[in-house]
């Protein structure tokens, strides 16, 4: 785990190697000033000149000035090292992800993904900060202050060693205690967060059902189980603090004690004044890096459990990727399936398609109907190869998709999906995202053909018309055509238009479909719809049901034949047939 998340520090190495090395410096500095301030003393108690306490008083500035400076410069390098280290961790997660199958993000909710790039992000880049400054820092300035401290005090210094066991003692079982905490409150971050998320993308819907109350009661449900987990660590966290109280006090009274007792049974001989006030200095330095340390433990212990979700996610690997000597070129739009068979995860109970034997030419129109969870679009995601057939064979052009190259493959597949996403952007920038260079006069026909371009020229800055995040300011309707034109920007060989007219009226729906016949007549077009207008112009029309094919044919040939197809079919017109009577 530590060699994979030490690969994102990359240009920031020698930042992170030079922190370290200012580190020690300083900590050698500070160890020296105390020992000199004795000296100082002694001086001072043997009736020095003046000249001696400013050549001492000289010394003491210069050391604190690089103390200072190597102190500054460690900060700074720290810093840089440690927010660099955090951002090429954000990224490679990033890309990481980019690169996942559909399998591989239903592993993961969003919620989850968001809270590991965020909040674990941010408790490992703490830690690793701590790690090269403080681990560092804090350790050496221990060994440094016990050796300066023997020294100056002799034996008295050992006094220090009986502090170590009962703090290292009281350490380990804080950690013990604590961390099996933060392993449950941080799955419940990723609870709080998915509440957040899914509240604010259905704030409508919230609104609109006055439920404003209940998603307050969920989201404070939530909240307050991570603060009580959260409230237990802490409290077990907080007797940290008074045991490093109880041993640099008890510490420091028997330093006191037995430092006077030997100053005045020896009469200064075997502990001068300014030795013991070293002693002190060391004392304060010894237990205070105990404490800090125990703190860069305690963040270790909180750290260790996002660095273990961050780990997740680097070594998750896609579910789907391109073959060794990939196929770069789709010959045409043909689609064949053959004896395939598909579930979502080897634990699913069944299959969602099954027994799927289907052939489809280059340049045909075939729509598909079916009921709500009859697996219309588990059908068509397995021809871009969003997820792989369990048994069986997908071709394209003639080709197994599992063959092609993945870029190639999905850029000959358009998919315009039931979720029609919009990003903030112009609408010119959101249609390049089918073809980054098309040109004014591609993305304006495009537009026609999906019958956009009569709202876009509505708006007063047309193409230039900003969208939202979503395209909350547009329409479904109108969010639907936009889709339908960047896919349609990539000049596919296979359009497929998954319940993505469904927000537009009948008359734009006839309007687009027949702008692709008339257009496109060369590229294989799948119009997964839940009107039978959608589809009843298309060259053969497949009825599923339990991801099954059940049926399959030509409008007319449906109607005599297929139940499904004739209850829908009469369902849909009922209201114009008893109009017209």
């Amino acid at each position: 785990m530590i060699r994979l998340l030490a690969k994102s520090i990359r240009e920031y190495k020698r930042d992170a190697l030079l922190t370290p090395l200012f580190v020690t410096l300083e900590v050698i500095i500070e160890c020296i000033i105390p020992f000199l301030t004795a000296n100082l003393v002694l001086e001072i108690q043997n009736g020095c000149e003046l000249s001696t306490i400013v050549r001492y008083g000289v010394i003491l500035m210069v050391l604190a000035g690089f103390s200072l400076f190597f102190g500054r410069i460690a900060g700074t390098t720290a810093a840089s090292a440690s927010a660099g280290y955090a951002r090429n961790l954000r990224r490679d997660m990033f890309y990481n992800i980019q690169n996942f199958s559909f399998a591989n993000i239903d592993r993961f909710s969003t919620s989850s993904l968001v809270t590991r790039m965020t909040t674990d992000v941010t408790n490992v880049q703490m830690a690793f900060m701590m790690i090269i400054r403080g681990a560092i820092r804090f350790p050496l300035m221990l060994v440094f202050s016990f050796i300066m401290a023997y020294i100056m005090g002799g034996s008295m210094a050992f006094i220090f060693l009986f502090t170590i066991p009962v703090l290292a003692i009281g350490l380990a079982v804080i950690i013990c205690k604590v961390h099996p905490l933060f392993v449950k409150v941080f799955r419940k971050y990723d609870t709080l967060n998915n509440s957040i998320q899914e509240n604010v993308q259905a704030m409508r819907v919230v609104k609109s059902y006055v439920r404003e109350d209940f998603e307050k009661e969920k989201f404070s449900t939530a909240a307050e189980d991570v603060c009580r987990d959260f409230t237990r660590a802490e409290r077990i966290m907080a007797f940290n603090s008074p045991l490093m109280q109880f041993c640099l006090y008890s510490a420091t009274c028997l330093i006191l004690g037995l430092g006077a007792y030997f100053i005045i049974s020896t009469q200064g001989v075997a502990l001068t004044v300014g030795k013991l006030s070293s002693l002190f200095v060391y004392s304060f330095q010894i237990l205070v890096s105990l404490m800090m340390l125990s703190m860069v433990f305690v963040m270790i212990t909180i750290s260790a459990e996002s660095a273990h979700r961050i780990v997740e996610v680097l070594q998750e690997r896609s579910t789907i990727t391109s073959p060794a000597n990939a196929v770069m070129d789709v010959k045409d739009g043909s689609i064949d399936f053959d004896g395939v068979d598909f579930k979502y995860s080897a634990d699913a109970e069944r299959d969602a398609l099954s027994q799927i034997d289907l052939h489809i030419r280059s340049g045909e129109t075939v729509g598909i109907l079916g009921g709500t969870g009859s697996s219309k679009s588990s059908l068509i995601q397995l021809i871009p190869r969003l997820y792989d057939a369990t048994e069986g064979t997908v071709r394209v052009g003639g080709v197994d998709v599992r063959d092609y190259d993945l870029d190639s493959l999905r850029n000959a597949v358009s998919v315009v999906l039931q979720k029609n996403v919009l990003f903030s952007g112009t609408i010119k920038e959101n249609l390049r995202w089918g073809n980054p260079d098309a040109t004014d006069e591609e993305i304006m026909e495009a537009c026609r053909l999906a019958q956009a371009d009569e709202f876009i020229q509505l708006f007063p800055h047309k193409y230039d018309t900003y969208l939202e995040r979503g395209g909350v300011n547009v329409s479904g309707g109108q969010k639907q055509r936009l889709c339908i034109a960047r896919a349609l920007l990539k000049k596919p060989k296979i359009l497929i238009l998954d319940d993505s007219t469904s927000a537009v009226d009948t008359k734009t729906d006839a309007l687009i479909r027949k702008a692709f016949r008339e257009f496109i007549p060369d590229t294989t077009k799948i119009i997964v719809a839940q009107r039978v207008a959608s589809v009843q112009e298309a060259d053969r029309i497949l009825i599923m049901d339990g991801g099954r094919i059940v049926a399959m044919g030509t409008h007319e040939e449906l109607l005599k034949s297929s139940p499904i197809y004739q209850e829908v079919y009469e369902s849909q017109n009922k209201g114009g047939q008893e109009d017209e009577a």
